[in-house]
């Protein structure tokens, strides 16, 4: 029997400390402790991307759902996912311009996405809410988003987890897609854990407005400033949420203790994969969208978003888009958007403009450049993933491109990151400029990328003739009629 004097004392200490850890380790913020939600079990299965998935959509009337989908609006499905059913799932297509396009040239290939509880509360697929299936438009090489995405795991940013699926509708065929994990609750809980904060997919209604909100310009302390923000939160946001995401935007464009607002490690390694990507369908381009927006206990950071127009390929809206690879290739990582740009992007370039953040910048990209380009891992990941999905591109019945065209351009993807990578290596050592005024300063400084054609990766050209093939490819079933999948005219 224990007779100490302050028996009572040790021992409701001990229990304080013992419900203390408790709370800790379920949280996920005791030292050394991984968040409790890190790897839901959906993880380990749809997202085990060492293998090709199986998705098989079962749906009463497809062919009202593709003549439909321009309306991008919800229709009852059941899904069987490597072997597993899941009914009462929300499917619809998705996407902007590439849903526009698709559908103005006659081809039903959509990206779609998926919500397991939109019918039925509580429905999930082994805890995942939500998913994207990119069907790769204007990427040939089936490969951009799932290379950046693993560029954005590289360096630690939180991203979409992705994996490669083979998709048929009612037991036939219908083509190789990307799976992507939406962010949603169950992206915020695995990444951020179960008391994350909140979330948000800014937009605008219109590229012709300001859409300062968008570019993460305050405005004023009016929540109403920042409809575009605001009316695409994840989820339900108080007038609390509102001014505290409002105050971090005020401390963004003052400049001052940027850190009591943003999450500056977090946002500096993003910015190391997105400017290397050359991603202008972005929040450092003209349209100033294409991210999501996490805000914390008044501290926001930028998380990565849709890349099948990324590596100099975006082209949309443009009059006169950029085709020189030279100019492309070494395109400024000091300054990677044009001056009127820039200046309204205050999350990039006031953080550069602070000296201390921009020499961490500078060294987060010498580390990208060593540890995943410099050192062959890019070329082993690329190669792998191109090796694992080969068989399904060649049959993919609905692809955008010809089997011979996937190949160039999973070449020609490997050859753009390379030069991308000795062009930036160059500008981080001073050989290069790495600023637009330098550039036009010194107009024969650069790597020579004259050989390479970017429009290999995926252009216009290729929905004109997936268009024809299209017309004589389809039967109204989704069966093939007349030539072998992936085939030239």
């Amino acid at each position: 029997m224990l007779k100490h004097k302050h028996i009572d004392k040790i021992c409701f200490g001990a229990m304080a400390a013992a419900v203390l850890l408790t709370l800790l380790l379920l949280s996920g913020k005791a030292p050394g402790v991984s968040r409790a939600s890190a790897s839901p079990e959906y993880k380990s299965r749809l997202f085990d991307s060492d293998r090709v998935h199986t998705i098989d959509i079962r749906m009463e009337d497809w062919e009202t759902f593709l003549e439909t989908a321009a309306e991008e609006t919800y229709s009852p499905c059941t899904l069987v996912i490597d072997g597993e059913t899941f009914e009462q799932a929300g499917l619809r297509a998705k996407g902007n311009n590439s849903l526009r396009l698709t559908e103005d040239y006659g081809l039903r290939r959509y990206s779609l996405k998926v919500e397991f509880d939109h019918y039925q509360e509580g429905n999930s697929y082994y805890g995942l809410d939500k998913l994207s299936l990119d069907a790769s438009f204007q990427d040939n090489s089936y490969l951009k988003t799932y290379m950046v995405y693993d560029m954005m795991h590289y360096m630690q940013v939180p991203a979409p987890l992705c994996s490669y699926a083979q998709v048929s509708v009612n037991g036939e065929p219908w083509g190789l897609f990307l799976a992507v994990e939406e962010p949603e609750e169950a992206f915020a809980r695995r990444c951020f854990g179960k008391q994350h904060g909140n979330l948000y997919k800014p937009d605008y209604r219109s590229l012709k407005a300001e859409n300062a909100d968008v570019a993460l310009q305050y405005v004023d302390d009016d929540p109403d400033s920042y409809e575009n923000i605001f009316r695409k939160a994840k989820f339900d946001v108080t007038e609390a949420d509102k001014q505290r995401l409002i105050r971090a935007l005020k401390i963004l464009d003052s400049g001052e203790n940027l850190d009591q607002a943003v999450n500056v490690d977090q946002v500096l390694r993003y910015f190391t994969v997105q400017v290397f990507v050359m991603n202008w369908d972005s929040y450092l381009g003209r349209t100033g969208h294409n991210y999501f927006l996490y805000e914390e206990d008044g501290v926001i950071s930028m998380l990565p978003w849709d890349y099948n127009l990324a590596f100099g390929t975006y082209a949309l809206g443009m009059t006169d888009p950029i085709r020189d690879p030279n100019i492309l290739i070494n395109y400024p990582i000091f300054t990677p958007a044009e001056g009127e740009v820039m200046r309204e992007r205050p999350l990039y370039h006031n953080l550069m403009k602070n000296d201390r953040y921009f020499q961490q910048y500078q060294k987060y990209f010498d580390q990208f450049l060593r540890e995943y380009f410099e050192s062959g891992l890019f070329s082993v990941r690329l190669r792998e993933a191109a090796e694992r999905i080969a068989p399904y591109v060649r049959k993919d019945p609905t692809a955008f491109c010809t089997w011979e065209d996937h190949l160039q351009a999973v070449d020609t993807l490997e050859q753009v990151c390379l030069l991308r990578a000795e062009s930036a290596r160059g500008q981080l050592e001073g050989k290069i400029p790495g600023t637009f005024r330098g550039q036009q300063e010194d107009p024969g400084a650069g790597v020579d990328a004259s050989h390479i054609d970017l429009r290999e990766l995926g252009d216009f050209e290729d929905l004109e003739q997936a268009a024809k093939r299209a017309a004589c490819f389809y039967n109204g079933t989704g069966k093939s009629s007349c030539l072998p999948p992936g085939s030239a005219l």
